[in-house]
């Protein structure tokens, strides 16, 4: 009995002893995992880039799970890429013209209200009517961002890429005359210098076209004028009947002869084209 009883307690001894050890063990490891988390965070919070490089490894296994399940893939950017703006967080005369724009020529209000928003931006910068550069982008292009004109006239103010390819260096090349708010910011400044050299805005619309050496603009100057008066009156809060639009107007391209170089100097070998409404 007695060699069973000390068996008996040797057991016990043995079972709490392993007990003892494991919860120790136990212990010891959820401690280093709490150290190991500490530090993680302390490296994270001095060092941003390590969070930055985790964030985006994560990002890229979220994606790679998403489409797995979905088949879609994903890119969490590309709203940002977007041009278009909440045509509600815009001042009460900016989306007045906004939703005029949507209407008339069938184009969704977001985007229209962020080209608004940088023609007034761009536009008190140059001292230039935000109205008459959306003017101008209306008869232009329709407020197609894509638009060509057979003589390479591009984006949305039909700007002559191959001209004035010196101006979108700054946005990246060539290739940005196909970004709405880059394509507008060039435009906007040939605009201006054709206004400055021409001395009015008829004469500046008569440069833009490429016809200030010709008898006629072919009715360029005249419909981007009567857009603008429209326009005037919208953003003045006029009620203003939106004209029926064809949705897909017909685009006659007028190829004009280049400036003289003893009229425009510098930059009015441009062509254009003249959208006929």
């Amino acid at each position: 009995m007695t060699a069973s009883y000390n068996m008996s307690s040797r057991l016990r001894h043995a079972l709490n002893a392993v007990t003892k050890g494991f919860f120790q063990m136990t212990h010891n490891s959820f401690a280093l995992i709490g150290l190991a988390v500490l530090f993680t965070a302390m490296a994270l919070v001095a060092r941003p880039e390590l969070r930055q490089v985790g964030e985006i490894q994560l990002f890229s296994w979220l994606q790679e799970r998403q489409h797995e399940v979905s088949g879609v893939v994903s890119d969490l950017v590309a709203s940002d890429r977007a041009t278009a703006a909440d045509p509600k967080e815009l001042p009460k005369q900016q989306a007045a013209v906004a939703f005029w724009l949507s209407k008339k020529y069938r184009v969704a209000p977001e985007p229209i209200s962020a080209l608004v928003s940088e023609a007034y931006s761009i536009g008190a910068r140059f001292k230039l009517d935000p109205t008459l550069i959306l003017a101008v982008m209306a008869i232009e292009s329709g407020f197609n961002p894509f638009a060509q004109s057979h003589v390479g006239a591009q984006g949305l103010m039909q700007v002559m890429t191959k001209v004035h390819s010196d101006k979108y260096q700054s946005f990246g090349g060539q290739f940005a005359a196909f970004d709405p708010l880059a394509n507008l910011r060039v435009g906007v400044k040939v605009l201006n210098d054709c206004i400055r050299m021409a001395g009015s805005i008829e004469g500046g619309l008569k440069y833009y076209v490429g016809a200030a050496n010709m008898e006629t603009d072919g009715g360029y100057a005249s419909k981007v004028m009567a857009e603008y008066a429209r326009l005037q009156q919208v953003a003045g809060g006029r009620p203003i009947p939106v004209p029926q639009a064809n949705p897909e107007p017909v685009i006659t391209n007028v190829v004009v002869a280049p400036d003289a170089p003893a009229v425009a100097p510098a930059t009015q070998d441009k062509t254009a084209t003249v959208a006929m409404r």
